[in-house]
């Protein structure tokens, strides 16, 4: 029959060759048969038959059907799916599953050489039939598709040309294997409703043995992969039924394999234990979103062009007319008018969808992780990627997972992304920008570490826990014992979830100890739940609720040198603010500083940290502001907790220690950070709690000393636990109105004992210091002796009559040390290390002032005088 014969019938616009090069798109051979059920899924289908009809006569022994409840076609629908690349669905917005107008074509191809089609919509029925048997032997280069209709009821064609509708039918019973209206009309009877679709695919792809590549004998209640798979196989890639079980999240369209239901789930996390929620917000996933902007302004700027064209055209129209008022030109005039305002409203909207997705661009795209651990099949991990609540990718190993070992194994994540953070490509097995999909990755990643240590598996012991489900052999990839306590185990883990036929709610069984491995019928209804409260179909739907867990990342060195940057800055433009408006002329005005201000220390950064501060701004109040080269180097260790202040009485440089203010520590890592950095310094210290001074100015010639409990940090001491006594030091002090309070943190506890720090009392009998290391320190009372409660005043007069003077001058001397050894200058004679070793005598005599040596170039308070050489030696040497 010659080509221009068909010169009537409806074409795809393409080439006959293109048919088969769009079906190897579809590698994975259940991929292509998904495309069929994401098309009724689209159709808001609520249930979909997949089964198969013998036909020996055909390619492959069988025809694979699709049939569905959908919304159906009529003759215009239907004339759109044979139009490759056209699809009403594609929106950025959208959730529907088709975006490129190709499953179905690119799908029954992959599977079979022909497929033909039956649709029913309000009062039509339609056939299309697309076959490249019949293109093969007629010879024919370009795509023909037969595309009949009849009215439901009395089953005459829908057509105005009986010779086109003739062509159609004869081709129809020709090249399918429906030999007959009777035959065809038979199989718009398979749809019940009013509405619905059914899709046959025959003449089948066979492998090289001659057998097809579908399984549908070997189980009866499934669809298989002919061929043998690898060892190690995932089950969705065997099986259609396993596949299709987690093809869709929160699934409301009910899949039958061979008249038997598929029991899918909300997710497939939901089928684990332990399952937790992440959140994440990434301004990363640019790309489709700018695709997006980018459409936008085009569409935008060709309706502006429009608009103004319309608009010019009327203004002309109207100037031409002049006085001519006749009625037919007001009528013209009134039509032109009106064509501009309707496109100037079209550019308008478009102007705001343009400002619209430019808004979206800049905002965070907000992702939800959901994890958790697969008691039932332990082998089986790994991520499951949505898209549009469609699967894309399933046992993707991320973060821990792939290193191997035995951290994060059993667990299983999902992440439904939306069309405009990631587009999936065309036979939706992959995503188009591997980039951003590669970032995806790396988040989940982050977020699967994270659940790993909420859950706390590793510490309670991996092996241990998988022991408790069962699972008693060394092989990963075993199952899980049989027993009956096993089977219990897992099941009380794992929430029973199934879906009503009526209603298509999911409901959430309580756990019964019958309902262990019991198999629910394909009809389940609300009725049958045994819980009262889920029994009826009016109930509302009870979502599961899955704890919300938090990604704490760890942070890096230059995280921590910024945050610290920052710290310093507020800190110097709040005491900045406080020095314009508040007088600072006593210790008592020193005191109603906020607790950062004062407590602070003022070199807590590196060297190159501070060597940004500003000399005009120096965080310590008490010091004149000078420049880290005069320093030479930062400290090398930072001050204690509590921040270093001259006397108010400007007659010693005594740095003071704010012990009765309590100090907040952010993260236990900055408190180890800190304990590190002080340990050089307390080997230095003689042993026994040392004691800080606490200065009043009473006049110009007395300063008043209280024993404190700052030193107290840094001490060994040991514990009782649970009747057994551990070793531990101190990390930091409490000190409170009625007791101080120690946080200890344990050399060594069993596992039975957490946690491996805890805070104590000073005062309490489960606590005691541990002896001190040098004989001649030791005492024979090693318990911690109970605080003062009243501060010990001594005058800074010499006295040498009693303890209390030799207590104060062993206090100054070891003040004045550690004064020497922070402010030491570059390129001094004498070493940190000598000036450990000094005795006080020799401290006094301590040549301060030297070319190139700012130490003693400080003021007490701002505005005070500074001390000149002689008398700073003078009043040392008085008091020592």
């Amino acid at each position: 029959m010659a080509f221009s014969n068909y010169s009537c019938l409806q074409r795809a616009q393409l080439t006959f060759d293109y048919l088969h090069t769009n079906s190897t798109t579809h590698e994975f051979l259940f991929g292509a048969l998904a495309e069929l059920v994401d098309n009724a899924r689209d159709a808001d289908a609520t249930r979909i038959d997949i089964f198969t009809e013998r036909r020996e006569g055909l390619r492959g022994g069988f025809m694979l059907c699709f049939l569905d409840d959908g919304a159906g076609m009529d003759e215009h629908d239907a004339a759109s799916v044979i139009q490759f690349g056209k699809s009403a669905k594609r929106s950025p917005e959208s959730t529907q599953i088709g975006q490129y107008g190709n499953g179905l074509k690119s799908g029954s191809m992959r599977i079979g050489k022909d497929f033909i089609l039956f649709t029913k919509k309000d009062h039509s029925l339609t056939c299309l039939f697309l076959s490249r048997t019949f293109h093969e032997e007629e010879g024919i280069d370009e795509v023909i598709v037969p595309l009949p209709s009849w009215h439901v009821r009395t089953k005459e064609p829908l057509t105005d040309n009986m010779e086109k509708f003739a062509l159609e039918t004869e081709l129809i019973y020709k090249y399918s294997p429906f030999k007959s209206e009777d035959e065809v009309m038979e199989q718009f009877n398979k749809i019940s409703g009013e509405n619905g679709t059914l899709v046959i695919i025959f003449n089948l792809k066979l492998m090289d043995n001659g057998e097809p590549e579908l399984d549908v004998s070997s189980d009866p209640r499934d669809i298989q992969m002919a061929e043998t798979p690898p060892e190690g196989t995932k089950p969705e890639r065997r099986s259609f039924r396993a596949y299709a079980a987690v093809l869709y999240i929160d699934p409301r369209m009910r899949i039958f394999i061979h008249g038997h239901k598929v029991q899918t789930s909300v997710s497939p996390a939901a089928c684990t234990s332990l399952g937790r929620s992440h959140s994440q917000e990434s301004f990363r996933f640019k790309t489709r979103a700018e695709q997006e902007v980018k459409k936008a302004e085009h569409m935008a700027r060709i309706a502006e062009e429009k608009a103004r064209e319309a608009e010019s055209k009327a203004r002309a129209f109207e100037l031409r007319l002049g006085g001519d008022l006749s009625k037919e030109s007001r009528i013209m005039l009134r039509q032109i008018q009106d064509t501009a305002t309707t496109l100037r409203r079209e550019a308008d909207v478009k102007k705001r969808i343009r400002e619209a997705k430019q808004r979206a661009l800049k905002e965070p795209k907000e992702l939800n992780f959901i994890f958790g651990v697969n008691i039932e099949q332990r082998h089986l991990d790994g991520m499951f990627i949505y898209n549009c609540s469609r699967l894309i990718k399933m046992y993707e190993k991320v973060g821990p997972q792939l290193e191997g070992g035995m951290a994060c194994g059993g667990v299983v994540g999902v992440v439904d992304v939306p069309y405009l953070v990631l587009e999936p490509t065309h036979n939706k097995q992959d995503f188009a920008d591997a980039k951003e999909y590669r970032h995806l990755l790396r988040a989940m990643g982050e977020h699967l570490a994270q659940y790993w240590k909420d859950v706390e598996i590793a510490q309670k012991g991996i092996s241990k826990f998988w022991d408790d489900f069962g699972y008693l052999s060394a092989n990963w990839n075993q199952p899980p014992s049989n027993e009956l306590r096993y089977k219990r185990r897992r099941a009380m883990e794992i929430p029973t979830t199934i879906q009503c036929d009526l209603c298509l709610k999911w409901r959430t069984l309580p756990f019964q100890l019958s309902s262990v491995e019991k198999e629910y019928p394909d009809t389940w209804v609300c009725d049958m739940n045994p819980d009262p409260t889920q029994d009826r179909c009016d109930a509302p739907e009870q979502k599961q609720k899955v704890p919300l867990s938090i990604l704490r990342k760890k942070k890096t060195q230059e995280d921590k040198q910024k945050e610290l940057t920052d710290k310093i800055r507020q800190q110097q433009e709040r005491l900045e603010a406080l020095q314009k408006t508040t007088p600072i002329r006593s210790q008592a005005d020193l005191k109603k500083l906020p607790l950062e201000v004062t407590m602070r220390p003022a070199f807590e950064v590196s060297a190159s940290a501070v060597g940004r501060v500003s000399p005009s701004s120096c965080p310590i109040p008490a010091l004149t502001p000078l420049s880290v080269a005069e320093f030479g180097a930062a400290p090398a260790a930072p001050l204690s907790s509590a921040a270093r202040v001259p006397c108010a009485g400007s007659c010693l440089p005594l740095l003071q220690v704010l012990s009765s203010r309590k100090r907040n520590i952010s993260t236990v890592e900055e408190e180890e950070e800190e304990e590190e950095e002080h340990t050089s310094r307390r080997e230095k210290r003689k042993p026994g709690r040392p004691v800080a001074v606490k200065e009043e100015k009473k006049d110009s010639n007395e300063v008043v000393v209280e024993v404190s409990n700052a030193f107290d940090k840094g001490q060994h001491v040991e514990v009782r636990v649970n009747k057994e006594w551990y070793t531990g030091r101190i990390t930091a002090v409490e000190v409170g109105k009625q007791a101080v309070r120690w946080k200890v943190k344990f050399d060594y506890v069993p596992t039975d004992v957490t946690p491996r720090d805890r805070w104590v009392e000073r005062s309490s009998e489960d606590v005691r210091l541990m002896k001190p290391p040098s004989p001649e320190n030791q005492k024979p009372n090693t318990r911690q002796q109970p605080p003062p409660q009243t501060s010990e005043c001594v005058r800074t007069e010499p006295d040498t009559t009693g303890s209390s003077s030799n207590q104060e001058s062993d206090i100054l001397a070891q003040t004045l040390r550690n004064c020497l050894r922070y402010f030491l200058p570059p390129n001094f004679p004498i070493s940190k290390k000598d000036l450990s070793s000094m005795s006080s005598e020799e401290l006094a005599t301590f040549p301060l002032v030297r070319p190139g040596s700012y130490f003693m170039l400080w003021r007490v308070l701002p505005g005070a005088k500074m001390l000149e050489k002689h008398e700073y030696q003078m009043r040392i040497s008085r008091i020592l």
